[in-house]
């Protein structure tokens, strides 16, 4: 059997515990609904001395092993993040050992990230000089202001810059390890994961990027994924097999194989998840009415719009929009 994934997390007092535990939980239950046929993640939390840490929630956290002790070359290597309020403003921690530990051992990493203003750490390091990134939409403007070779986007949930990962606040950090089990192993074990999770597909809030189901950073020269961010602005457009298939001048055959093994469905499955969380989405904002909602989402009329819901979410519109 292959060795699992390395996983190190870093951290150091005061960090946000979920910054820590969340993408840690996501692995292993990734590992869990793989069975034990695969080859799965293996996590370890490090900090500087090795000893405990006290989080901002005051639950202390025990370390595996000390930084100095971390392998030569790790799988993933994630960094959290810690914030502090002093005098009405938002104080981003840059822990100078662990920013020290960075420049030299995050260069040795298959993959690296940050967990919400672990982005500041990663910046002091300058890991992230030239790329994109993220961090919680609180620290943002800080981030921009003091490393102003980083593209600072405050939007996203993550963002993805070659093997450097960054993302949001806290909860982030659990998208941001499901799309990289989506990498790793594939959309339908990152599904499967967020299901056993309970994990809803959409984000609220400012910082939302997503769109059907667990969207995962784009190569930029595959076709399906074009596709994919094409329909999400197009929901209302024909978006059968057949229509598709003619945008990217395939066969529907070729077309429908081609896209079940990109995203393990079918594109007609595909078209209706995407347009269900479009409705979600509207019915959240609150604004439209239900033939409305029908008709921007592009399930077309409310009968639809009823069956879709209830089949995949067991609810009614209305439903859902007092609920949520």
């Amino acid at each position: 059997m292959p060795a699992p994934h390395q996983v190190v997390v870093v951290a150091f007092p005061g960090i946000e515990l979920l910054d820590v535990t969340g993408p840690a939980e996501v692995f292993a239950v990734a590992s869990r609904v793989a069975g034990a046929d695969h080859d799965g993640y293996a996590v370890r939390i490090a900090t500087a001395d090795g000893g405990p840490v006290t989080t901002s929630s005051g639950v202390r956290l025990l370390a595996d092993l000390t930084l100095d002790a971390v392998p030569q070359r790790v799988d993933t290597l994630l960094v959290a993040g810690a914030i502090e309020l002093a005098g009405g403003t938002v104080e981003p921690v840059v822990d100078p050992v662990v920013t020290a530990w960075l420049r030299d051992a995050a260069p040795r990493a298959g993959r690296v990230g940050s967990v919400c203003a672990g982005a500041h750490l990663l910046a002091a390091a300058g890991l992230l000089d030239g790329r994109p990134a993220t961090t919680h939409w609180l620290t943002a403007p800080r981030l921009a202001a003091e490393h102003p070779a980083v593209r600072v986007d405050p939007d996203p949930i993550f963002v993805r810059a070659d093997r450097v990962w960054t993302c949001a606040g806290v909860t982030s950090g659990m998208d941001m390890a499901l799309a990289m089990v989506a990498e790793d192993h594939g959309q339908a074990l990152a599904l499967a994961t967020a299901r056993a999770m309970v994990m809803y597909v959409k984000r609220s809030g400012g910082q939302s990027q997503f769109s059907v189901p667990l969207s995962v950073p784009a190569c930029t020269d595959d076709r399906i994924d074009g596709l994919r961010r094409w329909i999400a602005e197009h929901l209302a457009e024909d978006l059968t097999a057949e229509a598709l298939a003619a945008r990217l001048h395939l066969s529907v055959r070729h077309f429908t194989r081609l896209f079940r093994r990109r995203t393990a469905t079918t594109p007609a499955a595909y078209v209706e998840a995407a347009r269900l969380e479009a409705a979600r989405r509207l019915l959240e904002d609150g604004g439209l009415g239900l033939p409305e909602v029908a008709a921007a989402s592009g399930l077309g009329s409310v009968e639809t719009l009823h069956r879709v819901f209830r089949r995949r979410l067991g609810t009614t519109p209305a439903e859902y929009r007092r609920r949520f």
